[in-house]
């Protein structure tokens, strides 16, 4: 293959799914498999997902600059593959899942270690060829640091806070932390277990409880793969309805993160704020829209429930207070040095690695990856909306608050055009329906990043396979390498700036 080959051009390699929507997929032999991981070496694309099946593997990719994504998908019968991981790195817990869940062996890779399959389970490879478990649980292996002096401190899976469950091994020098190692996967759920054979209705219900603080996003993109799958397009209502609760959750994270951030550098004035206008919004979504979270309130086709003029006048004037509040706590943030030198110059990731994950979100984009789902590849209503992506290149933990803050003033702003724009017309399209296979994806803009829904329908309509893909999976590696060099007290501060999500990784 010649080494110039676009994106295209490699899709033109195989052999094309014709069922597959809004973007092509096409089945790679072998070699066309090993010549695309080679021109990804000499690429900045980027890898927006990897996933399994009982015979194959997939990889979603995104050339940002030529504006081509493709997912290119590999048969394997004798379980094995080549890995992506020498070239693009992020593909790592990827390709650990592929295994664990299905006894797919990545060829190549530099980590064969169990991610998933903590070595409790009743069976080995459970959406493959299940062969019984045999043996009691071993060790996990962590990566080794040496030198002399160096000791290690074991945190977690139980914290101290009630938060979600997962292991942080640092190796230290004194105070300096020379390595940090995550282990993950104590809340696996079996979800993509779970969503095979579910129906629709059923299976947004689980798409949607993946990781619970990102619930309207998921759900947003599970709706809109299931769409595409169908060939379909949500009333122009619904487009904006969804748009304006995927922004009211985003402000409610963000400012729970912000005011988060502050409490864990003991400047708790500023979380106290923020917590009184994330209660504020959870408050404004219940009485709106039946759900302080807004669980379950977009469904494949629509929404469930409208907006009516008392619950926009409620929300019109919810913007206009949080842009108050906002101002003045940030006011404070700026103007207290004793807080920005806990945040500034702490926990720094650099844009080379940013881009080389492919990292999205506030983490991205407070180390100068612009990425921003909803302005590219885009989706509707978007597109029809003004707004700026705060991008900054200081890549620290105070360059990560204050991407944040941004994305609330534009969010805001998003708000106050959705309401003033809100199109008359029904909050349900067409039922998603197939009288063939088909299959569909969606990216979709959380709070973290860009979240993917990939999925594939059966004649009857319900789910063959499906595999939701959190920002997480690209950041949480990312945070190991901003630790280092940093104090262990600086860890929680490092660590509520990127606010993983546990859950959406333990699938």
């Amino acid at each position: 293959m010649h080494s110039a080959a676009s994106l295209g051009e490699i899709v033109a390699r195989g052999k094309a799914v014709g069922n597959h929507r809004p973007w092509p997929r096409a089945v790679l032999d072998a070699n066309a498999w090993r010549d695309a991981i080679a021109r990804i070496a000499e690429t900045d694309w980027t890898l927006l997902g990897l996933w399994g099946e009982a015979a194959a593997v997939h990889m979603a990719l995104h050339d940002e600059a030529g504006g081509e994504i493709a997912i290119l998908s590999l048969e394997c019968p004798d379980g094995h593959f080549p890995s992506l991981a020498s070239v693009r790195p992020s593909a790592i817990r990827l390709e650990r899942t592929a295994a664990d869940l299905f006894g797919l062996v990545p060829h190549g890779s530099s980590d064969s270690r169990p991610w998933l399959d903590h070595g409790r389970w009743p069976i080995t490879h459970p959406l493959g060829n299940c062969i019984p478990a045999g043996g009691a649980a071993r060790p996990y292996p962590f990566l080794a640091a040496e030198g002399e002096g160096l000791h290690q401190i074991p945190v977690g899976p139980v914290h101290a806070g009630i938060i979600e469950p997962g292991h942080f091994r640092f190796h230290a020098n004194g105070e300096t932390v020379v390595r940090l190692e995550e282990r993950l996967g104590y809340v696996h759920k079996g979800i993509e277990s779970l969503l095979v054979g579910a129906t629709v209705e059923r299976a947004s219900q689980i798409v949607g409880r993946v990781s619970g603080d990102s619930t309207v996003a998921y759900a947003f993109a599970f709706a809109r793969a299931v769409e595409a799958a169908a060939g379909i397009e949500a009333p122009a209502r619904v487009q904006y309805l969804r748009a304006l609760m995927a922004e009211l959750e985003r402000l409610a994270n963000h400012f729970g993160d912000i005011g988060a951030i502050c409490n864990d550098a003991s400047f708790s004035l500023i979380q106290a704020h923020c917590m009184v206008s994330r209660e504020m919004i959870l408050q404004a979504s219940e009485a709106c829209f039946g759900h302080r979270l807004m669980m379950d309130r977009i469904v494949p086709g629509g929404v469930a429930c409208d907006l009516d003029p008392k619950g926009a006048a409620r929300l019109a004037a919810l913007a206009g207070a949080l842009g108050r509040r906002y101002a003045e706590f940030f006011e404070l943030y700026d103007n207290t040095a004793s807080l920005l030198d806990r945040t500034e110059s702490t926990g720094i990731l650099s844009s080379a690695l940013v881009r080389k994950f492919g990292a999205g979100g506030f983490v991205g984009r407070a180390s100068g990856r612009g990425f921003d789902a909803r302005r590219h590849p885009g989706y509707p209503p978007y597109g029809d909306l003004e707004f700026d992506v705060a991008v900054r290149n200081d890549g620290d933990v105070n360059g990560r608050l204050l991407v944040r803050g941004a994305e609330i003033q534009q969010s805001l702003g998003l708000i106050t055009q959705i309401l003033d724009r809100l199109p008359s017309g029904p909050i349900r399209g067409p039922n998603p329906a197939v009288s063939a296979e088909s299959e569909g994806m969606a990216v979709v803009e959380g709070f973290r990043g860009d979240i993917l829904v990939w999925l594939r329908l059966r004649e009857d309509g319900r789910i063959a396979r499906c595999h939701p893909r959190d920002p997480s999976w690209f950041q949480w590696p990312l945070l190991e390498v901003a630790i280092e060099g940093n104090i262990v007290a600086d860890f929680p501060l490092c660590n509520k700036s990127f606010n993983c999500s546990y859950s959406g990784q333990d699938l």
